[in-house]
């Protein structure tokens, strides 16, 4: 199994790089390759909702992007301490209606020794918005580092 850097224990910038590459990988929307920076046996909680495992991931996460479209994600980091990170995050996509959302929440994380997430903790919130209240405008994929993160947004 391949190392994730970077790797546990984590400092300041190494978990502000670690962050960047998570939202960067969950706005390439792709399932299978998301599911590969989490153990095999990875257990989640992600609002109410439990899953185990890469295939469950993939299932989830597929799942999840055929209802949230033009999903656009920011992440930011909230603590660190040693294989353990925060963070803080908010999302905007519509259905498949044309009813827009913005989704707030936190996540936990642990880590093991090689880099992989093998526990993510997330709660979750969403609030209706109007398409003229979308603050995410960079095209699909990653976020341009000259785009606003969540605190110079004022979220």
């Amino acid at each position: 199994m391949a190392s994730r850097p970077p790797l546990p224990p984590f400092t300041r910038e190494s978990a502000v790089e670690k962050v960047r590459q998570a939202e960067n990988g969950w706005n390439s929307r792709d399932p299978h390759k998301v599911s590969l920076v989490y153990t095999p046996d990875s257990q989640w909680r992600n609002r109410a909702e439990f899953v185990s495992g890469r295939e469950e991931i993939v299932a989830f996460l597929t799942r999840k992007w055929t209802r949230e479209l033009e999903y656009r994600l920011i992440k930011e980091l909230w603590a660190f301490d040693g294989n353990r990170i925060a963070v803080r995050f908010a999302y905007e996509c519509h259905d498949d209606s044309g009813n827009w959302y913005r989704s707030y929440g936190n996540e936990n994380w642990e880590f093991d020794g090689e880099g992989l997430m093998r526990r993510r903790i997330a709660s979750i919130n969403d609030l209706p918005i109007e398409e003229s209240d979308r603050l995410f405008h960079w095209p699909l994929g990653t976020r341009p580092d000259d785009h606003p993160g969540l605190s110079e947004l004022g979220l």
